[in-house]
């Protein structure tokens, strides 16, 4: 297993040289295990194409689908895709939080197209979770994207983890650093909304229903 460093119950302050060592590790191509608002995620830098094939390679993931991504705020999200008046609506109303939208790529992007799987779009979201927001933050004022790759820290098909200790003892291939922040604050993955076409596709039902996005979307319109 990679190195794991236990985080839970610590102020960010107390821990901020850990992140730093985290970011350090993203910087280099490597791949990290961090605890999000939902389940626990896997990732590394979406700019750098050995370590998305490398994820691919860890979760035996097929190579039509796409790897969602986590992003610091609006702003970062607005370097790599386009928003629609739905989807600025539902991110202003759930962001951050558990809600990830899948948005069209701008043209050109500095996110290879392998994170999409060829495709034009790209799923992502903003956090609720001070450990991965501090890491995306410490990268943005590097000067890097403020945004990593998070898919969900489990082989294809399989269950998602939900703990740091879970990640070190289920993946065979070592994982460079994983920070455990104690037990995922959900077991369940993030509601997933395709906003690329005139009618919403709810692609995941997580913890944010179906009926709280249409009346987000209702009610701003009324």
């Amino acid at each position: 297993m990679g190195f794991l460093i236990k985080l839970a119950r610590k102020n960010i302050k107390d821990i901020e040289v850990f992140l730093e060592a985290a970011v350090d590790k993203i910087i280099e191509g490597k791949i990290i295990a961090f605890p999000t608002d939902s389940v626990y995620g896997i990732g590394g830098d979406p700019l750098n194409l050995k370590l998305i094939e490398r994820l691919y390679e860890i979760k035996f993931r097929e190579r039509t689908k796409g790897l969602l991504l986590l992003v610091l705020d609006i702003e970062e999200a607005l370097r790599i895709v386009e928003f629609n008046d739905k989807a600025r609506i539902l991110a202003e109303k759930f962001w951050p939080g558990q809600l990830t939208l899948i948005l069209r790529r701008k043209v050109p992007n500095i996110v290879p197209i392998e994170v999409s799987a060829f495709q034009n779009t790209i799923g992502l979201r903003v956090p609720d979770h001070s450990i991965i927001l501090t890491i995306l933050k410490i990268l943005k004022e590097r000067g890097h994207f403020g945004g990593i790759i998070g898919t969900s820290a489990n082989y294809s098909g399989e269950p998602p983890s939900v703990s740091g200790e879970e990640i070190a003892k289920k993946f065979l291939r070592p994982i460079d650093l994983i920070i455990d922040g104690g037990p995922a604050a959900s077991d369940i993955p993030t509601t997933i909304v395709d906003c690329t076409t005139d009618e919403l596709k709810f692609l995941r039902i997580g913890k944010i229903t179906q009926e709280e996005v249409l009346n987000a979307l209702s009610n701003k319109s009324a």
